[in-house]
């Protein structure tokens, strides 16, 4: 930039240093926004085109600027991986050297909780990542604020806990957990049998509110296995042991969906946080996918060639990983339906992150994969090892932190995994400082933008558009004719009926079968004539002399 003084010399005039470099970064932010290069309009002789494309490629600069501004001020943070030096692994980086390395704040969540006598522990998130919900197989339910690490509330019910998840808001929770009929004594070893036992055993979802007060008892649900929730179309969506899928409105309490999967019992269930769309894995290697306004499986695909004992969707909804009892684990895209990689190994539970890292837990080991590359191919990042004889029962990465919770049998751990959440959050999607004033606004703004469940499909996209009318295909003059013989020659073979004396002769029988050829010729004869019709209509009218060059001319 320069300015011209008095005598016309030119001066140099220098931003300040701070102002530079805003605007240099601004600069190469605005590259990875830009369409690539700008096209080489000075070529172009139609000044109308010409015009046009210069405003294009202007609006092209503008909103490019207008991102990398967002991105400078709205977004300052940034996310990073491990970087090993020269040949050094990541995977072999233990959680020791991570926790030297980082501030105070982020070593506090690395942690181990040993409750040895009410695991194994299952856990769930609420939206923001602000608060965890644990449960124990003993009875064990837990609602912990992981701001400060502070237990909010904790009570023992005394039976089976199989899933926790929370509902739309850290204020409620539903459970799984398994109850004795009140109409029956507890059983007795010894003095009933194993079918007694379980008919006594009844396993619904009950839900808590955040002060551990029981609200309802789904009675409906069933025994349930595995549980999942909706927060966009405010449904809880339950599996249970007899193969049933059932869905649920927590708003008005009506049962949206009840159907029978058929494919036998599962505990393998996971919620497309793309659309809405809830995948089951089953014993014989297959995954379906379901929407409350269908009765049959959207997409029913074979995965693996024996149970499928895990189930995982990416963020962006196009990438699902599977794991099976045949020791592979499986990336599939979901717009193609294909396979994309095939991992060696086995997987208990699997868990995407914001960002797209994978984690698996089997036995006592956890092992997170990764795309670098941007192609899809997944490698191994890190590697965590629980103490001998930890059985794991669920990994679950915590939002908008690097942290990876591990749910176990006997309790439960949280681990640091740089680059696993993402680093800037939308404070109106979802706030971890949010006030209880907040909280109540985004409720009620929530159930006003609640979504039908009708709106739940495989590509969400189409809502908002308008079906395409499909165009009939003209036929040519030789299909036409052919349909019409097939037509005639299906009439001449119709039998005729038998008639009283007097109807019945040759003459009647071959004035009968002309009349049902001319019935099966009237279609085909119509559509023919009204296009020779219309045909000479348009050759009849007589446009007038200012629009008589543009006519079709006569064929001679």
């Amino acid at each position: 930039m320069g300015v011209e003084q008095e005598n016309g010399t030119p001066v140099e005039v220098v931003l300040p240093p701070t102002e530079q470099d805003v605007t240099d970064e601004l600069d190469v932010k605005m590259k990875k926004y830009l369409r690539g290069e700008g096209a080489n309009l000075e070529v172009l002789k139609d000044k109308k085109l010409k015009g046009q494309l210069v405003i294009r490629e202007e609006l092209y600069g503008k909103s490019a600027k207008a991102a990398a501004k967002a991105e400078k001020w709205l977004m300052p943070s940034e996310g990073g991986y491990l970087e090993g030096e020269g040949i050094e692994k990541t995977w072999r980086i233990k959680q020791e050297s991570i926790a030297r390395e980082v501030d105070i704040l982020s070593s506090r969540n690395q942690y181990d909780i040993v409750l040895p006598d009410l695991g194994p522990y299952t856990q769930d998130f609420i939206s923001s990542g602000r608060y965890m919900a644990v449960g124990g197989r003993k009875g064990h339910l837990a609602v912990i604020d992981m701001k400060n690490m502070g237990v909010v509330k904790d009570f023992q019910i005394r039976e089976t806990v199989r899933d926790v998840v929370f509902l739309h808001n850290e204020m409620f929770f539903a459970a799984a957990q398994k109850k004795i009929r009140a109409d029956h004594p507890p059983p007795q070893l010894g003095f009933c049998s194993l079918d007694e036992t379980m008919s006594l055993m009844q396993l619904y979802p009950y839900i808590y509110n955040r002060g551990g007060t029981e609200l309802h008892c789904l009675k409906e649900h069933g025994s349930v296995l595995k549980l999942q929730f909706l927060k966009n179309h405010f449904l809880l969506a339950s599996i249970n042991k007899s193969g049933q899928l059932h869905y649920q409105d927590v708003t008005m309490g009506e049962m949206v969906a009840n159907y029978r999967t058929g494919l036998g019992r599962t505990a393998v269930m996971q919620v497309n946080p793309f659309n809405g769309v809830l995948g089951l894995g089953h014993s014989g290697g297959i995954v379906t996918m379901w929407k409350p306004t269908s009765s049959a499986p959207l997409v029913k695909m074979l995965c693996h060639h024996g149970p499928v004992s895990a189930l995982g969707f990416h963020p962006n909804g196009h990438l699902m990983a599977t794991a099976g009892m045949d020791k592979k684990i499986k990336l599939w895209d979901l717009r193609k339906f294909e396979v994309l990689q095939t991992l060696p190994g086995h997987a208990k539970t699997l868990d995407f992150s914001q960002k797209g890292l994978l984690a698996t837990g089997t036995g006592s080991f956890v092992q997170i994969l990764g795309d670098f590359s941007g192609a899809r191919s997944y490698s191994r990042y890190m590697n965590h090892s629980m103490v001998k004889g930890y059985q794991i029962e669920k990994v679950l990465f915590r939002p908008y932190e690097d942290v990876l919770s591990i749910g176990h049998s006997m309790g439960w751990s949280s681990i640091l995994i740089p680059g696993s959440g993402e680093p800037n959050f939308d404070s109106w999607v979802a706030n971890p400082f949010e006030t209880s004033k907040q909280r109540r606004e985004k409720e009620v703004h929530s159930l006003l933008d609640k979504l039908p469940p009708e709106t739940i499909m495989l590509d969400p996209t189409k809502i908002g558009t308008v079906r395409q009318s499909r165009k009939r295909e003209k036929l040519t003059k030789e299909e036409r004719e052919a349909e019409m013989e097939a037509a005639v020659e299906a009439a001449k073979s119709n039998p005729l009926k038998k008639k009283t004396k007097g109807k019945n002769k040759p003459s009647k029988k071959v004035k009968k079968r002309e009349e049902l050829v001319a019935r099966a010729k009237k279609p085909f004869l119509e559509v023919e004539n009204f296009s020779r019709k219309r045909q000479k209509m348009s050759e009849e009218i007589e446009l007038p002399k200012s629009l008589q060059r543009f006519a079709r001319n006569k064929a001679t």
